[in-house]
């Protein structure tokens, strides 16, 4: 455990909060000493759509296509000849397969999860925190910034 840290303000959003940080580096404040801590956590799934079998074959397709292109990439470095034809090559073959194993995962998940997301977490507020031997250096560059704070308490 570090030490002692007080808190010099909470933000709504995560931009109010990094622009005090930012501020503060601007002005030379040894940020180091420094923390943005998110309270009151909700993880948020947001769903994008219904995930078939031709969509996961899709997916996959997309993701091996890329694999493919690196891998013929890699040995199209090496190759004396036509080394376009052996990054062609790849691509293809890695989207094929990755078409195959997305459609089969997908299949073999027996409609548990037929649909796609992504997921992120959100803070209900963003508190500035400073080592507490800091904190009055940086409260006294807070007080010449024209945001003002929710709150500022000692942790």
């Amino acid at each position: 455990m570090g030490p002692p840290t007080v808190t010099i303000g909470t933000y709504p959003d995560y931009p109010s909060a990094q622009r005090v940080v930012d501020y503060l580096a601007d002005n030379r404040f040894p940020v180091e000493h420094t923390a943005i801590v998110g309270t009151n956590l909700t993880l948020v799934e947001t769903v994008l759509g219904r995930l078939t079998t031709g969509r996961a074959a899709l997916i996959g397709a997309g993701t091996g296509a890329w694999f493919g292109l690196f891998i013929g990439l890699l040995f199209g470095i090496f190759t004396a000849g036509s080394w376009i034809a052996v990054i062609l090559v790849g691509l293809v073959i890695g989207a094929i397969w990755g078409a195959v194993f997305g459609a089969v995962a997908h299949a073999m998940s027996g409609g548990q999860r037929d649909f796609t997301s992504a997921s992120s977490l959100r803070a209900a507020q963003y508190a500035v925190t400073v080592d507490a031997g800091v904190a009055d250096q940086a409260r006294q560059l807070l007080g010449r910034m024209h945001m003002t704070p929710t709150g500022a308490t000692a942790r």
